[in-house]
Formats: structure tokens, C-alpha cells, sequence
């Protein structure tokens, strides 16, 4: 005799399988587009120095990002000292998410038509790799938002995740500007 829950671990673990292979092949997906296509390094999508409002937008988007995971803890009470949450915090969770996402299109079509997916240096093959990676991993997030019997970890790893992969982004490259056009080191 098997207990209630076993029956659903193994659909549970075919859905995250194929959420991650979607994040995967969005990721791959965006990788290999960018490596095909041919940098136009003349795009002046911000202008003639895109450096300063697209850092802008990628610490706006750092920003959002940690309203994100606070308004997260909030909601599924991992928030320590604060009460239970009304109920504008959800909707204040994806209206957020949603503008966050949005602040980050602009950067990443500039990114993406302007210097393609490059590997020249470890700095921006990071950065590169990483903007390719936040798709794919916003991907699997909107998917596991609408899934439903998955088990409870999944979305909010999915979510730090895309915390994280943002704070890489940022670091490679408004930290990088703000900072001289040189990494600080750790």
C-alpha cells in the first residue's frame, strides 16, 4: 500500500521537468539568436550613450526585483515581525512582477539588436549568459504561477532565481558602469 501523496509526485515531477525544459529552450532559444545575429553596434535605442539609462533601468529592475521577494515573504508568511497580509499584497506581487519584466524588455532588445550574445571577455560572456537565462527562467516562473499540484518549493525557488540571475545582470553591468567600466572585486 502507497501513501495518498506518492501518486502525485511522479505527473508533478514530468510538469517541473517540462517547465525546465522550457526555460531551457527559451534560454537556448535567445543564446543562439543572439549568436547568429550580427551586432549593430550603431542601434541608438537610448540614444549615444546607452550606458547611463539603461543602467538606470537595471537598477529600477534590482530595485522592483527586492520589492518582489519582500512582497513574496510577505504573502506566504516567511516575513519575520510582520502580521498576515492584506490582500493588496498579491496584487501588488504581479503588478510589480509585471513591471519589472517590462523595465527589462527595453534593455535586453538593446542588448540583444546592439552586441548579439558575446564571449569576449569573462565579464560579458557572464552578463551575456545570464540575460539569456533571466528569459528562460521568467518563462518557467509564469508557467509555475498557472500550474497548479506542484510541490511547494518550486515557485519560490523559481523566484529567487530570478532574483539572483537579475542581482548577476546588474552587477555586470550598472555596477560595472557606475563604477569606472571596472568590476569591483569581492
Amino acid at each position: 500500500m502507497t501513501a495518498p501523496d506518492t501518486q502525485d509526485r511522479g505527473p508533478a515531477g514530468w510538469r517541473l521537468a517540462g517547465i525546465g525544459l522550457l526555460a531551457l529552450g527559451v534560454a537556448g532559444a535567445l543564446y543562439v539568436a543572439g549568436r547568429l545575429h550580427q551586432p549593430d553596434y550603431a542601434f541608438t535605442m537610448f540614444g549615444a550613450d546607452p550606458f547611463p539609462p539603461k543602467s538606470l533601468l537595471a537598477t529600477i529592475a534590482l530595485a522592483l526585483a527586492g520589492v518582489q521577494v519582500l512582497l513574496a515573504l510577505w504573502m506566504y508568511r516567511k516575513l519575520p515581525l510582520a502580521p498576515g497580509p492584506p490582500r493588496a499584497v498579491p496584487i501588488a506581487h504581479r503588478v510589480t512582477g509585471f513591471v519589472l519584466v517590462a523595465v527589462t524588455v527595453p534593455v535586453a532588445v538593446h542588448c540583444l539588436i546592439a552586441y548579439g550574445v558575446q564571449l569576449t571577455s569573462p565579464r560579458v560572456a557572464i552578463h551575456s549568459i545570464a540575460g539569456c537565462f533571466f528569459y528562460g527562467a521568467f518563462a518557467a516562473k509564469v508557467v509555475l504561477v498557472h500550474s497548479r499540484r506542484l510541490p511547494g518549493w518550486a515557485l519560490p525557488v523559481a523566484g529567487g532565481t530570478l532574483a539572483i540571475v537579475l542581482g548577476v545582470l546588474w552587477y555586470t553591468s550598472a555596477l560595472w558602469y557606475y563604477n569606472g567600466f571596472q568590476l569591483p572585486h569581492l
